[in-house]
């Protein structure tokens, strides 16, 4: 039994990121992003006026830069807080709002970590989305990012005990969940509320955003 407990114990300390690997799976979600612009204009031409790749390309581009440019990662706060604040600055819109306050909002919990573990994801995601949240005022079922962030946090809580790499797999897909489930939503806020039934039928672009995020933290995660 003891024996059991120090594998389990080892699994889940090998498993954290430091801070300069989470600089690295930051940096490799603003390269999924930026790939992807093409896929995310298109969802949201489907529901809006086509724009969300665009700026988010242009956001994750500028946090891309910022990220690069820090030559030592002295907390794991402070790369969640510069990819935040290149966004807010750049990305302009709705979408610089919120994508920017959540890593911002994230950066405020992690600063009592000191490595990634599932803990510390759990404490990202759900600090992200409570500013998110205060930001945009959306809830569940509104169809928007938060369609997709809000099944993700919650996962992210109920898998904190386990090593990261099989919670970030859970939580990844939790996310690709919530995105699919966003098609049968009636939209009820920014411009593809005024489509009505219209929009259903269509994932939310910020849910398919959120998705990609935290699919490319899973992929860097597993690929340690």
């Amino acid at each position: 039994m003891l024996t059991q407990f120090i594998d389990s114990f080892i699994r889940k300390i090998m498993a954290n990121l430091t801070p300069e690997q989470a600089k690295q799976m930051l940096l490799a979600i603003t390269e999924i992003i930026i790939e992807n612009e093409p896929m995310l204009s298109e969802a949201d031409r489907l529901l809006g006026d086509g724009d969300h790749g665009i700026g988010m390309k242009r956001g994750f581009s500028a946090a891309a830069e910022e990220l690069n440019a820090i030559e030592t990662v002295e907390s794991l706060s402070e790369p969640f807080k510069v990819a935040g604040m290149a966004m807010m600055s750049t990305m302009g819109g709705a979408s610089g709002a919120v994508f920017g306050s959540m890593y911002q909002g994230a950066a405020k919990g992690l600063k009592a970590y000191d490595e990634l573990s599932s803990e510390a994801l759990a404490v990202w995601l759900t600090d992200g989305l409570a500013k998110v949240v205060k930001v945009g005022g959306a809830k569940a079922g509104d169809k928007t990012m938060c369609d997709a962030l809000i099944p993700a946090a919650e996962k992210a809580e109920e898998v904190k005990d386990l090593p990261l790499e099989e919670a970030i797999v859970l939580v990844a897909q939790a996310a690709e969940d919530g995105k699919e489930a966003s098609k049968d939503m009636l939209a009820t806020m920014g411009r593809a509320k005024s489509l009505g039934e219209k929009s259903i039928g269509f994932p939310d672009p910020g849910a398919c955003s959120v998705t990609l995020m935290l699919q490319a933290a899973r992929d860097y995660i597993t690929s340690l």
